[in-house]
């Protein structure tokens, strides 16, 4: 076989017996042996770095920050000019900072790999000359796979056989419609990318036929590969990873403003310069908050593994804060809504009578059919009961979305006959007779009222309604799409998916959780509302795809906010209400498992599939469902809000500390002699304040706070740190009031007395603003209450241990802990107070805001 770099040679110009010899393959496929030896050779069919590359460049990524990377050189520059011990402290505080921001993100990165396993992608291959199914990453060159409608193509690979074969190539050639790929003779050396009629490409998708194909290069030898490693190929960004940027750029804009400040003002006030400057750069380490990227990992993760154990599965962490935000969810009706199991109920001729001949030929259409087979076609194949048949399969047309239609080419003992099903007007479209008795024909015109009278009484019913047709056929083996016409009806297939016993009880928990429920269904209008009364949907608005057509955008987007269902939709239709439904501010969720499916899953906030859904659509999701309920839907719900409130708890409370803390050394810098806190003793507290709140992720989370959609807030956020910030200044302040008028502390003294209180009043506060409600209403976790205790007791009895030389702490009278916790106990009670009073306002505003807005918008 060639080496590596041979298989990024051509082979589009080669015929298929020269692709076999280049792989060194046949059509027998590998043996297990021969592919283990290659996947070795080649590694994983996948296009992520390797994990070691990964490992090394997330520890690099904790010393990103400049302010960091600041501090680090300013510590060299002291110990250049004697203070070598102040320098490893303050280096190895910054190591064990980074080190635990490293193991917690691994942390998470392992789970989500985990989870990821539980979704895999699998296509089927040939080996040892049987046909079997393997991961999409143990697929190598010389693999015979074999490819239907909604599979992911694995690799480069030259088609050997293919029957009506369309493929979706948008990503490579920018193409919107299904590109025909055949097998043929060999293609031209030079031929261009978008003109490889005999060649798949990894990464695209079947839309409709079968293929059987040999796989020529796999991961970064493909074209896919090859788009990757020369573009960073960015995944969009969510409305939580928005906030969490924006938000970075407010602590850089008021760290940087609050240090150059405070190093102006110890300048002047003739400080030393490199104290000085190491203590703006450890205040500016201490605003911010250093293990925010570990916390929301660690948060996402362990979010995203209680997620998996409500059969969950979240393939993008940060789309756990989106399914938190979700107020819209669009969802198709089929296993969803209803059972997803598809029933016969009866095949009728136009006069709406039971014909066995209807049901005969709708058997052999859905029974012969080699492409993808959906329930309609189960549910017929178990319904028929007479084996006798002995009509072939000599010629299919596979069913796409365009005709929206199948046909089979049977070969009988007297005759050929094409049998054709699918939606009432696109059978009818090619319809010129109707069969009103056994052999006897009428022109479809002299029938169609009653036809489709009697279609609209099933439809009224509730029973999903397609038509079939037939022609007597010469030459089966020849019959081509252009062939599907002059055919003559023969009558109805009704079908009935009924609902799911508990789904009036989830639509209405839907409604509670604030998330809105809308359908998106094929299906026509009276179906459709058949269905919407059974489930308890009163007076459902509803809109056709013809309909939306022919709206203005303006008209639309009133429109969309008002339809409960969206019947008789276009594929492409999906895409486009998930868009308007967006632009309306609204956080949209879109639940599909189709082939057409794909490009509403990109652009819902959150895409949402099941483990049984077809490849493309599985792959485009960011979260994937075990189970096809609406019920764990809803835990999952629940789940993504109690982890985005623990994120956010981590947000309010080291902010608005953090925050506290430099203003109070910031001001307290400006009147002594000497520093509040030296360098090496601000980044330990930092270091302590942020360690319980590690186990943020691990909180209670009360109910109110899942009660509806949760998000993210700027500005509120910023209210929220000037105020606690300044709450926690003013007890500052008064700490150093009695530490100078009370003890007349000097520089040890008073710089250990304020980091005790400074840690122990950060690592409490937490319990307080963590909940809206009263603390004693709402218990902080179990691990959230022992990492606290853990760090109170370890600040207490620092000064009485050999690490306080290291320090640079003093033992301090037993006065002045009562004094201490006195005036902790008295801050708390008053931010119980602020905190009541801060989100009684906040409602106020919020309502006032709502009410103007409806103003408006009665006034428009």
């Amino acid at each position: 076989m060639e080496s590596k770099s041979d298989v990024k040679n051509n082979f589009w110009n080669l015929s298929p017996e020269d692709a076999y010899h280049k792989v060194a393959a046949n059509a027998n496929g590998l043996d297990d042996l021969e592919a283990a030896h290659r996947l070795k050779q080649y590694g994983p069919n996948s296009i992520k770095s390797n994990t070691n590359s990964s490992l090394f460049i997330l520890f690099i990524a904790q010393f990103k920050s400049p302010i960091t990377l600041l501090l680090i050189v300013a510590a060299l520059l002291s110990a250049g000019l004697g203070d070598i011990s102040d320098t490893l402290i303050i280096l190895c505080i910054i190591l064990l900072s980074s080190f635990l921001g490293f193991w917690q993100e691994k942390g998470a990165q392992n789970a989500v790999k985990e989870l990821l396993k539980m979704v895999r992608l699998k296509c089927r291959v040939i080996r040892n000359g049987t046909s079997k199914e393997i991961a999409v990453e143990e697929v190598v060159p010389g693999d015979v796979v074999v490819l239907s409608a909604g599979d992911i193509i694995p690799g480069d690979c030259l088609i050997l056989d293919s029957k009506d074969l369309f493929v979706d190539e948008a990503a490579f050639t920018g193409e919107t419609f299904p590109v025909e790929k055949s097998s043929g003779a060999p293609l031209a050396a030079n031929t261009v990318l978008s003109k490889r009629s005999n060649t798949l490409f990894m990464g695209a998708s079947v839309i409709s036929g079968k293929a059987t194909a040999l796989v020529m290069a796999t991961a970064k030898q493909t074209e896919f590969g090859k788009i990757s490693a020369n573009l960073q190929l960015r995944v969009p960004e969510t409305n939580f990873e928005a906030g969490i940027r924006k938000f970075g750029y407010l602590l850089m804009e008021v760290t940087l403003v609050l240090v150059i400040i405070i190093f102006g003002v110890n300048v002047f006030l003739h400080k030393p310069v490199l104290d000085s400057f190491l203590f703006s750069l450890a205040l500016a380490v201490g605003l911010t908050p250093q293990l925010l990227p570990a916390i929301i990992s660690v948060n996402l993760s362990i979010g995203a593994k209680r997620m998996a154990k409500l059969q969950v599965i979240v393939k993008r962490l940060s789309s756990i804060e989106n399914i938190g935000s979700m107020n819209i969810l669009c969802s198709d009706k089929t296993g969803t809504i209803t059972q997803g199991k598809v029933n016969l109920k009866d095949t009728l001729d136009i006069d709406g009578k039971h014909n066995a001949k209807v049901l005969q030929y709708v058997w052999l259409n859905a029974s012969l059919q080699r492409g993808f087979r959906n329930p309609i076609d189960e549910a017929i194949c178990l319904a028929y009961k007479d084996t006798s048949d002995t009509y072939t399969a000599k010629n299919e047309i596979p069913y796409d979305f365009i005709r929206k239609r199948l046909t089979i080419v049977v070969q009988g003992e007297k005759t050929n006959l094409a049998i054709t099903k699918g939606a009432l007007n696109a059978i009818l479209s090619i319809c010129t007779h109707v069969e009103i008795s056994e052999g006897k024909l009428t022109a479809i015109s002299e029938a169609s009222a009653s036809i489709t009278k009697q279609y609209e009484e099933l439809s009224e019913a509730g029973f999903r309604t397609l038509g079939v047709a037939y022609k007597p056929v010469n030459e089966a083996s020849n019959f081509t799409r252009d062939d599907e016409k002059q055919m003559i009806f023969l009558g109805f297939v009704t079908l009935f998916d009924p609902p799911k016993p508990n789904v009036e009880a989830i639509i209405t928990k839907l409604d509670t959780l604030g998330v809105k429920l809308k359908i998106i269904t094929g299906d026509n209008a009276l179906v459709a509302k058949s269905l919407a009364l059974q489930v308890g949907i009163k007076d459902p608005k509803i809109l056709t795809g013809a309909a939306l057509q022919k709206m203005t955008k303006a008209a639309l987007m009133h429109q969309v906010l008002a339809t409960d269902i969206f019947a008789e939709v276009e594929p492409n239709q999906k895409e486009q209400l998930i868009f308007l439904l967006k632009s309306s501010g609204n956080v949209v969720g879109f639940m599909g498992d189709g082939i057409n499916d794909a490009p509403a899953l990109h652009t819902a906030d959150v895409g949402i599939s099941v483990d049984t859904a077809v490849d493309v659509a599985k792959e485009a999701a960011d979260i994937v469902l075990l189970s096809q309920d609406l019920d764990v839907l809803t835990n999952g719900i629940i789940e993504g809000r109690k982890t985005f409130t623990n994120t956010m708890k981590y947000i309010f409370m080291a902010t608005s500390a953090n925050f506290g803390n430099m203003f109070s050394m910031a001001g307290a810098s400006l009147f002594l002699p000497f520093l509040p806190l030296l360098p090496k003793q601000i980044l330990l507290t930092n270091l302590l304040t942020d360690f319980p709140e590690m186990a943020i992720a691990t909180d209670r989370v009360d109910a109110l706070t899942i009660a509806s959609p949760q998000r993210w807030n700027l500005s509120f956020i910023r209210k929220f740190m000037i105020v606690f910030g300044l709450l926690s200044s003013v007890f500052d302040f008064l700490m150093f009031a009695i530490l100078l008028l009370v003890f007349q502390a000097k520089e040890k003294e008073f710089q250990t007395a304020w980091f005790i209180e400074s840690v122990i009043s950060a690592t409490l506060i937490v319990l307080v603003v963590r909940t809206k409600l009263s603390f004693f209403k709402s218990l902080p976790g179990k691990y959230l209450s022992i990492a606290t205790a853990i760090i109170i007791l370890f600040v207490l009895i620092l000064p009485f241990t050999p690490l306080s030389v290291w320090f640079s702490f003093v033992k301090l009278p037993f006065l002045f802990y009562l004094w201490m916790f006195l005036l902790i106990a008295t801050y708390i009670l008053c931010a119980e107070i602020v905190k009541h009073l801060f989100y009684k306002h906040m409602v106020k505003n919020h309502q006032k805001k709502t009410r103007h807005t409806n103003v408006v918008l009665r006034k428009n």
